[in-house]
């Protein structure tokens, strides 16, 4: 019985890295936006991996990031593989750590703020060691306001969602 429970985590695991996969596919078509940094997305495949460390834990979140940023790498190179490792990892970390508080006062939509800035503090980081440079952190002005911005959508649509994506986990996990 546990391996046929394992074999149903394993695969909601899947069709959840998938979703995220074509989230993140489907940011990588739309242009920069004018004015942000090189590189700058919504981050709307974070939906998935927030959800994935709300309900499903540490270990299953991480997994998700590094199935995204395996994507990234794969997608658009090393670089890319790194800036999305950083900033995933620091991201989870933060969401799993805020999505444990017994008395969050920060609900979703805080919760993605948080780990929106996590992760750009991330990505911040690696540009830093792969420039050789502290200027980068120049950007972080206004990545803090992007991340307030595109945290405040995904923690929304999050929630919207909630209903959705649980439902959907329940066909694995009977």
């Amino acid at each position: 019985m546990a391996r046929k429970t394992n074999n149903r985590k394993t695969a909601l695991l899947g069709v959840l890295g998938a979703q995220a996969l074509a989230l993140s596919f489907l940011e990588n078509i739309f242009p920069a936006l004018p004015g942000l940094p090189p590189g700058a997305k919504p981050g709307f495949s974070n939906i998935v991996t927030m959800f994935t460390a709300a309900t499903a834990g540490l270990g299953e979140a991480l997994a998700i990031t590094v199935i995204k940023s395996v994507f990234a790498g794969v997608t658009r190179g090393l670089s890319a593989f790194i800036m999305s490792f950083a900033g995933g990892i620091l991201s989870t970390f933060t969401m799993f750590f805020l999505l444990r508080l017994k008395s969050s006062p920060f609900g979703i939509a805080g919760v993605s703020v948080a780990s929106a800035a996590a992760h750009n503090l991330g990505q911040l980081l690696a540009a830093a060691v792969l420039t050789g440079t502290s200027s980068v952190f120049g950007y972080a002005p206004v990545l803090l306001l992007f991340a307030v911005a595109t945290g405040l959508v995904t923690g929304t649509v999050l929630k919207v969602l909630m209903p959705a994506l649980r439902k959907q986990s329940r066909y694995f996990l009977k």
